[in-house]
């Protein structure tokens, strides 16, 4: 001990019985442990993307992120932040803007590592996946509702994922795919331009009703990942030479920026996202990624 805190221990012994100083250097010698355990090789950029959700923000706290990036630690406490909350443009004009400004608020060549922090309307984190792609290595976080944190959770019950035909459609080309996770997506929810032509597929959970808390751990962000490009595959299988996908999702804001980060450009078709809107009457195009 230094000078200081050998004084006030002798001078004061019952304060600090041998129980209360062994547990003081148990827990400091842990918290060197994993000081000088992180190797260089963990440190990682943190993204943070924030943009109005139905006129409202949520802050991320620079705390929540450090412990949840654990154990690689951030770069530095900013790193990039693409902040849209300013945007004062309303519908078709705001997606416009968002994806300009997105665009041009990340250069994934500079960083090797990213963690990603996003909250915004679905269909802008497709297009913010999309733009970091899969070229830099990058873990996803989700907000969990019961804890108000952004750490994943160590254990839950495992997501599991199916992919079911909604609509047999008359045209091999026309193809739609929603996402029943968050919430239920019926196929006469739609809007009218995806009619009797188009076939409706729905990836959704196999053994649980959709619920906006079913993602718990990475592992459930990781089956969904394989489930969704499973999915596209077997589009790109049974709809041969398809070069549009119109998809409906109700999902998590980790899983949306999957969506746009594992689409293969040489491979998958374009992605024509919409945008659940009860102000405009349901499902409303907003972009198109890919």
């Amino acid at each position: 001990l230094c000078q200081k805190c050998h004084k006030l221990i002798d001078d004061n012994p019952r304060a600090h019985p041998v129980a209360r100083l062994k547990k003081d250097k148990s827990l400091h010698e842990e918290r060197i442990r994993h000081v000088t355990g992180i190797a260089a090789s963990m440190k990682t950029t943190i993204v943070q993307f924030k943009a109005r959700i139905a006129g409202r923000t949520v802050a991320i706290p620079v705390n929540q992120i450090a412990t949840a990036v654990e154990p690689r630690y951030p770069v530095d406490r900013k790193g990039i932040v693409i902040d849209l909350t300013t945007i004062t443009a309303t519908g078709a004009a705001f997606f416009d803007v968002a994806q300009q400004l997105s665009a041009s608020g990340l250069d994934p060549s500079e960083v090797q590592h990213v963690s990603v922090f996003a909250m915004g309307p679905i269909p802008l984190l497709v297009f913010l996946g999309r733009e970091l792609s899969d070229k830099v290595e990058s873990d996803l976080f989700q907000r969990h509702r019961d804890t108000d944190d952004w750490t994943w959770k160590p254990t839950g019950v495992a997501a599991e994922f199916v992919l079911n035909t909604l609509r047999q459609g008359a045209e091999p080309k026309c193809v739609a795919l929603c996402l029943s996770l968050s919430g239920t997506i019926h196929a006469e929810s739609l809007p009218a331009t995806i009619d009797e032509r188009y076939t409706v597929y729905d990836l959704t959970l196999a053994h649980q009703e959709p619920t906006p808390t079913f993602l718990h751990t990475r592992a459930d962000l990781k089956s969904f990942r394989s489930a969704y490009q499973t999915a596209l595959r077997t589009i790109g299988r049974f709809h041969a030479g398809v070069t549009d996908l119109h998809l409906f999702p109700a999902i998590p804001a980790p899983v949306a920026v999957m969506c746009g980060r594992d689409l293969l450009p040489k491979i998958d078709p374009k992605l024509h996202v919409y945008d659940a809107d009860k102000a405009n009457g349901g499902f409303t195009l907003v972009l198109t990624v890919n």
